[in-house]
């Protein structure tokens, strides 16, 4: 078993490039956000159970989602129900999700994501810095938009009462492009 403060370095080390395979039995936390994971096995994946079910294998080959490149392969001797199920909804969403990228004129890119030095230095603050600052990140989920649209109006109106006007113009555009990914 490990420790959660080598968990948090672990996962930091492999985000950096320190390592690039990291074995693990229980990949299903929510919130683990893994954008540099390109590629998850799952072993045994007709052994039926809960590490093994239609949801289980969803949320485990979720892991590279936010990966342009991600793959997953399932190990099995046989297609279990599970992985028929599981199989069925990943189509159905990924079908939902290219209609909306061609509707969209979107091509999916993978997401970048600050990487903290160490749990104690990860702010809330920090990393919505990070999200609107970061001109090539391309992927802000639709519930955070609202408030970095917040925070964005209030850095332009900052900037107005500062007489630095091109700046409150950009601030204002990024406020308009954010709105549109809201939508």
């Amino acid at each position: 078993e490990v420790k959660t403060m080598d968990r948090s370095k672990i996962i930091r080390d492999l985000r950096l490039g320190e390592f690039d395979v990291l074995v693990g039995i229980n990949l299903l936390r929510e919130g683990l956000d893994l954008p540099e994971v390109s590629l998850v096995a799952i072993l045994d994946a007709d052994k039926e159970g809960f590490l093994r079910s239609e949801t289980s294998i969803i949320q485990t080959a979720g892991r590279t989602s936010r990966n342009v490149e991600g793959e997953v392969i399932l190990y099995a001797d046989e297609r279990t129900s599970s992985i028929e199920r599981a199989l069925k909804e990943t189509e159905r969403r990924r079908k939902i999700q290219i209609d909306h990228n061609r509707l969209h004129n979107i091509t999916p890119t993978t997401i970048r994501k600050a990487i903290l030095a160490d749990i104690e230095t990860y702010s809330t603050d920090k990393y919505e810095e990070v999200m609107v600052k970061d001109k090539e990140a391309e992927y802000i989920p639709p519930s955070e938009i609202p408030h970095l649209v917040e925070v964005l109006r209030r850095e332009m109106k900052r900037a107005a009462e500062d007489l630095e006007f091109e700046k409150a113009a950009q601030l204002r555009d990024e406020i308009r492009e954010l709105k549109k990914k809201g939508d």
